[in-house]
């Protein structure tokens, strides 16, 4: 059994202005905004990183988005790093598939255009017969592209993009380069209703009927960022109580005073439609308190662990997904590092980062995952084995081929 998730909490009492003298000094380091640490550090090997940052913090708050493509690769890791720690907790549609051809250039109106993935599969009694989903892809790399742009536009998280191509620069990939688009996935175990949010995944999953069809799903898929180390994203059940368009930020007392350092910002409010607001233009109210998923004003922050605690998703990505989702639809934050399923026979599994520390033996939880769904027999160790080392996040087949 897993441990169960320490969450930390984000108070409702309002923000009160608070003095600088009452701030005190404090660092700001890359591990406090959004350096991303794994399990691999505990194994003796180099983490993955969003940046690192030094004791330059208060000259970079001058950029926004615009200006980082002034800035040198190393300076914008810093600068995306503090601007996303700035920003708070925070029918069918076509999907961009990975063999069309890249937009001239990459910029909102292009992002705007774009689809989610969504995909309809067979189910029996709700459950799906095959719980592997899409085809990944590949891309070659142009002159200017950086792997923030190139997941956006497949609607990818940054942290997919980066652990499906390890070794490459995800600032300046060479030229010509090919990467893996990480467009296929495993359905989490084993709730198939309403939104689940796999938290290592840092991916979300809108499970749909189709009237009058029991033996149809539609799933709908979006990458999302969540909580940092120190503000973890719970788990839990949750029913969507509320939906706002435009949301009030009121900023939480028990991180006040992180705000306004961080920002300069003394409000203790901020409206909706203000691009200062992490809530972005919507969001759903949950049940487990404090938590919501919404939109963002900082887009670049998905796939990473920035957040307060809450699920955000691309501007693009929220502004579809919101009318899909009534008040009343049930969901869950689930904890899956190991994902295993099947497809025409076959077995694989998907394996992520265990970002949040909770899983010491990934090995024993993908042989939990595998007995849960009766799949442990005729298991090709040596690729399951390789899938638990590289953690690169992509279904990889464990299933023993005919004939061996």
């Amino acid at each position: 059994m897993e441990p169960q998730s320490a969450s930390f909490p984000v108070e409702q009492r309002p923000c009160r202005n608070v003095s600088n003298e009452a701030l005190g000094q404090k660092s700001c380091s890359g591990e406090k905004i959004g350096t991303r640490r794994d399990s691999r550090d505990e194994r003796g090997n180099t983490p993955r990183t969003v940046g690192d940052a030094p004791q330059v913090c208060a000259k970079l708050f001058t950029y926004k988005k615009d200006g980082l493509q002034a800035l040198t690769p190393a300076a914008r890791l810093v600068a995306l790093g503090l601007l996303l720690a700035a920003a708070g907790c925070q029918a069918w549609r076509r999907f961009p598939l990975p063999h069309d051809h890249p937009p001239a250039a990459y910029d909102e109106a292009t992002f705007a255009r774009k689809s989610f993935a969504s995909f309809k599969i067979t189910a029996r009694n709700g459950t799906p017969v095959d719980t592997v989903i899409g085809n990944a892809g590949t891309y070659r790399v142009r002159e200017g592209d950086t792997f923030l742009d190139i997941a956006r536009y497949y609607d990818l998280g940054y942290n997919e993009i980066v652990d499906a191509n390890p070794g490459v620069d995800p600032w300046v990939p060479p030229v010509g380069t090919t990467i893996v688009l990480p467009t296929e996935w495993i359905l989490p175990c084993c709730s198939y209703e309403g939104l689940v949010v796999n938290i290592p995944e840092m991916r979300l999953y809108l499970y749909r009927r189709t009237p009058g069809d029991a033996g149809t799903l539609i799933v709908d898929t979006l990458p999302v960022g969540l909580g940092r180390d120190d503000r973890r994203t719970p788990r839990g059940r949750f029913t969507v109580r509320g939906k706002t368009v435009n949301p009030t930020w009121i900023i939480p007392q028990s991180i006040c005073a992180e705000h306004i350092e961080e920002t300069g910002d003394t409000r203790t409010k901020i409206p909706g439609g203000d691009p200062d607001n992490p809530l972005g233009k919507y969001r759903l109210e949950l049940t487990l308190p404090r938590y919501t998923i919404h939109g963002t004003n900082i887009p670049w922050g998905v796939g990473m662990q920035v957040s307060h605690g809450c699920a955000r998703l691309y501007p693009e990505d929220i502004e579809r997904l919101f009318p899909l989702v009534p008040i009343g639809t049930r969901g869950e934050f689930t904890y899956q590092a190991v994902k295993v399923g099947t497809r025409g026979g076959a077995t694989y599994a998907e394996v992520h980062r265990d970002i949040y520390r909770y899983v010491p033996q990934l090995r024993r939880a993908a042989q939990a995952a595998l007995k849960r769904r009766g799949l442990g027999e005729q298991i090709d160790e040596t690729a399951l084995a390789r899938a638990l080392q590289e953690e690169r996040g992509i279904p990889v087949r464990v299933s023993r081929r005919r004939g061996i």
